[in-house]
């Protein structure tokens, strides 16, 4: 069935939007966070990714062209779908399918509606009559905004969702907020995102502590001049009225800014530190004497997992925000040297962290697979002898480095080439036979495993692997992976050599059939010419999807990459 794509409120002001550039054309096939388009808003140029899969069947505003909120964007569904309905019968402004199956009914209860509105309207006037002028000030509270004040709601990051969770604030109350500058990480449905601010100021109040989750226009920060009171604006907001009431500021002339006195101030400060010291250490950034530390969502998780304290740690980055590589180089004093955890013998404990919706993602992924494919698996070992001879050699060449697993993944695509069965993929009515060869290269990050994808491999040279995986890898670890470096592998490679484990065996990375997972290389002993000599192995496993690659199918492959790993110098040839 198609999905009706409108054109996605960005931003808590945006009205329209204007397609700077289509990523996809008409008749392309689209998975599931695949960008369909860049789309110019009134503050800034985003990526608007798809939340559907299937085939981009139209498109009804062209690049260049301009169109408000919710109108008609795309249409994805099946290939050969009739849509005609869909384009010549929807209405303008119309916002969701349903809208446009309702329209018929609500044409029939109109008259009803109209009643019911005469009606209402009467019994507020009763009503206004009988509550006095008390509730006119109050009324007038809530339509009117201070002078630059700014109410910030939940942005609708996709046209699916319905409400988000904060992951992280990186702006605290009292902060000054420049326009263009990161405000928070939202979670939603498809990702974790990170929201910007359109609008300049001081952050004078937050809605949302971290992990909390509210609907889409539900309050979530004011921005505005610092001083200004905005205790009556956060009171009576409600989900939805942050258009309405900058609407109404436009229209009312200007009015004077309200300042609080300075026994506020230190109210207000009072209370961001209670909060911040109520935070779990799992899910948010200590405080200290100072105030709130700042470091990036990556640097965090890497500090729990270390179990490093981040007040110990000195920051690097913009106004001394922890990184990544803060962490990476922190070595503790004797003195405050990181231990676990105390808990009392014979006492239950543990913490609770939240899966996030890539780990709800991939381990969605990885059970559909294990259960849908019908897995098997060859065992190998391989001599490491000229494998080890021919890097040093290789690597002794100026400005010239690459690792085992890069030589493993140019063999795996030149072996690819010549057994395309393996480099086939498997769908429920028609199985694909790749003709190109391209290598997804698993990493690890702390929010699980991504799989960066190294392009027409069997084409690239040794050092040309290298530098792009070390390229996705660093990325990766980083959130700055693309969706397009992620998609599109037709065979992978999983290493955890690296980590020193000898021998195991992967998931397969559906809809791909086989995966190959490479063990450490290990100094033993072997028999070579009826002799035991000290000789060097490295295991390997894979493991194949039994409905597009048979036994010997598999053998046969393993044979050839033996070939190429045993001998490499036939990989230069």
């Amino acid at each position: 069935m198609a999905e009706v794509i409108n054109m996605p409120r960005l931003s808590d002001t945006m009205e329209e939007g204007t397609v700077a550039t289509w990523l996809k054309n008409v008749g392309d096939k689209i998975e599931e966070g695949d960008i369909l388009a860049e789309i110019e808003t009134d503050k800034a140029t985003m990526e608007f990714e798809s939340f559907y899969e299937g085939t981009l069947l139209h498109i009804g505003v062209k690049e260049g062209e301009t169109t408000k909120v919710d109108e008609l964007l795309a249409v994805i569904g099946e290939e050969g779908e009739d849509i005609s309905e869909i384009i010549d019968g929807k209405p303008s402004g119309s916002g969701s399918k349903e809208e446009e199956k309702e329209s018929s009914e609500e044409s029939e209860s109109k008259s009803d509606a109209e009643e019911s509105d005469e009606d209402s309207k009467t019994d507020n006037e009763e009503s206004k009559d009988k509550d006095g002028e008390g509730d006119e000030s109050d009324s007038s509270k809530e339509s009117e905004l201070p002078e630059d004040v700014t109410v910030v709601s939940m942005p609708r990051l996709s046209d699916t969702m319905e409400e988000g969770t904060v992951a992280t604030w990186l702006k605290k109350v009292g902060d000054e907020v420049e326009e263009g500058e990161i405000l928070a990480e939202i979670e939603t449905d498809k990702a974790t995102m990170e929201f910007e601010s359109f609008q300049s100021g001081t952050l004078l109040h937050i809605g949302l502590k971290e992990g909390e989750s509210a609907k889409v226009d539900s309050l979530l920060a004011i921005i505005g001049p610092e001083g200004t009171d905005v205790s009556d604006i956060a009171k009576n907001f409600k989900s939805g009225g942050s258009s309405s009431e900058e609407k109404k500021k436009e229209e009312k002339p200007k009015k004077e800014k309200k300042k609080t006195d300075s026994k506020q101030e230190e109210l207000q400060k009072e209370e961001t530190k209670k909060d911040d010291s109520k935070k779990s250490p799992s899910t948010s950034i200590s405080s200290s004497d100072s105030g709130r530390i700042f470091a990036s969502p990556l640097a965090k998780k890497m500090a729990e997992e270390k179990g490093i304290k981040l007040n110990q740690v000195k920051g690097s980055g913009e106004n001394g925000r922890i990184v990544k590589r803060d962490i990476e180089n922190y070595t503790p004093s004797t003195s405050t040297a990181a231990v676990g955890k105390f808990v009392p013998t014979g006492q239950v404990d543990f913490d609770e962290v939240p899966n996030s919706s890539m780990r709800k993602a991939i381990a969605k992924n990885l059970a559909k697979s294990k259960f849908s494919a019908p897995h098997y698996y060859l065992n190998v070992e391989f001599d490491m002898e000229n494998a080890m001879a021919f890097r040093a050699q290789y690597n002794s060449l100026p400005d010239t480095k690459i690792s085992y697993n890069d030589m493993i993944i140019k063999a795996c695509a030149l072996a690819l080439k010549q057994h395309p069965q393996v480099n086939s993929q498997w769908f429920d009515d028609k199985m694909r036979m790749n003709n190109h060869v391209h290598i997804g290269v698993a990493v690890a990050v702390p929010e699980g495993l991504v799989v960066p994808v190294v392009k027409f491999a069997n084409e690239q040279s040794l050092p040309q692997i290298n530098a792009a995986v070390k390229d996705y890898a660093g990325r990766a670890r980083n959130k700055k992976l693309t969706i397009e470096e992620m998609e599109g592998s037709t065979f992978t490679v999983s290493n955890l050599g690296m980590f020193g484990i000898d021998s195991f065996t992967s998931i397969i990375n559906q809809p791909n059939s086989a995966i190959l997972s490479v063990g450490n290389i290990v100094e033993k002993p072997v028999v070579k010419d009826g002799k035991i000599v000290v000789g060097n192995t490295m295991k390997l496993s894979m493991a194949c999807d039994h409905r597009t690659v048979d036994g010997a199918t598999g053998a046969q492959f393993l044979q050839t990459l033996k070939g190429y790993i045993e001998n490499p110098v036939t990989m230069l040839v």
